[in-house]
């Protein structure tokens, strides 16, 4: 089976039923939680896929991970996927809820990376520069610490990227040098 196809039909069926508990919002926030403990947490997945892991454990650790309350919206959806063995799938399916979520909701996820952590006044200028890009959009924002570019910052909105990285200015000089 398509691993796009499974989290995507369960997070849409995740939304459909938030949505009629009134409890859409509260799932966003648990599955951007649930992504943060993914990223913080390698071995998170590990733990996820391991088949000794008794299923009550797995539940825990989601729930912990996600910060949700049982017999929540969440823990439902967690018994589930434990109960249907796609529990291992539950990354994919977070972020496919975030997708929804945001689409329905109209928002607009802007990630802003940096090659260091940024006082809070400069990020708060570029926060206004999308702002004031963006008239009238709902903005979400992200902040990334990727070393790789050097220095500089990117800028993604939605599919546009504004790149005033070092790493492609180098890049842009380098091309420019061999041409």
């Amino acid at each position: 089976m398509n691993d796009g196809l499974i989290p995507s039909r369960y997070a849409k069926a995740l939304y459909k039923y938030a949505k009629e508990q009134k409890a859409s919002d509260e799932v966003y926030q648990q599955m951007k939680c649930l992504e943060g403990s993914f990223v913080a947490a390698a071995s998170l997945q590990a733990a996820v896929d391991n088949p000794y892991l008794a299923a009550g454990q797995k539940q825990r650790l989601l729930l912990t991970a996600s910060s949700a309350s049982q017999e929540g919206c969440f823990d439902r959806f967690v018994k589930l996927l434990i109960k249907n063995n796609r529990v291992n799938f539950v990354r994919g399916i977070a972020l496919a809820y975030q997708d929804i979520y945001r689409k329905e909701n109209g928002i607009v996820r802007v990630v802003i990376t940096t090659a260091a952590e940024l006082p809070q006044t400069d990020v708060d200028k570029i926060k206004a520069i999308v702002v004031k890009a963006e008239p009238g959009k709902q903005l979400e924002f992200d902040n990334v610490v990727n070393p790789d570019i050097i220095g500089g910052f990117t800028i993604a909105v939605e599919s546009m990227l504004l790149d005033a990285s070092v790493k492609n200015e180098l890049k842009k000089l380098r091309l420019k040098l061999l041409s």
